[in-house]
């Protein structure tokens, strides 16, 4: 008798649950940091200048693309698996619509001060719904 060995099959979500390709959403300066605490900054303000691109950190679909949560300005929220969520905030102009597919590095927005005083882009990684450091999962640069 042969012995087989087991086939590993994975779906979408297990080869994504760890994201290993996350990219830097934009090319600014980093001026507040993740703070989950009584500071609480759910993710990193990246100052920008009008219009500079802002990209997909990972590849996704667009699940939420407008202007209706308070303190966000226009908003993007892409879901990359079961388990991941990401958000780029305060853009000032919307390039993709819910429900589009997109790559890691597609440009979805433009930096904006829409909910802000300043130009930048507020981004966020979520994962099961809870905010965590975007700067554990960007490349050093």
């Amino acid at each position: 008798m042969v012995k087989k060995k087991p086939v590993k099959t994975a779906d979408k979500t297990e080869r994504l649950s760890n994201i290993s390709s996350w990219h830097w959403p934009a090319n600014g300066k980093v001026v507040r940091m993740y703070n989950n605490g009584n500071g609480l900054n759910k993710g990193i303000d990246i100052r920008g200048k009008l219009g500079e691109p802002v990209s997909a950190a990972a590849t996704g679909e667009v699940v939420y693309a407008g202007s209706e949560l308070a303190g966000y300005g226009k908003l993007i929220i892409m879901k990359h698996n079961n388990s991941y969520l990401s958000a780029y905030a305060h853009n000032k102009e919307l390039l993709v619509r819910e429900g589009d597919s997109v790559k890691a590095g597609q440009k979805i927005a433009e930096i904006g001060s829409t909910g802000t005083t300043e130009p930048k882009l507020h981004f966020e990684i979520r994962h099961n719904g809870k905010p965590v450091d975007p700067m554990r999962f960007l490349p050093e640069r």
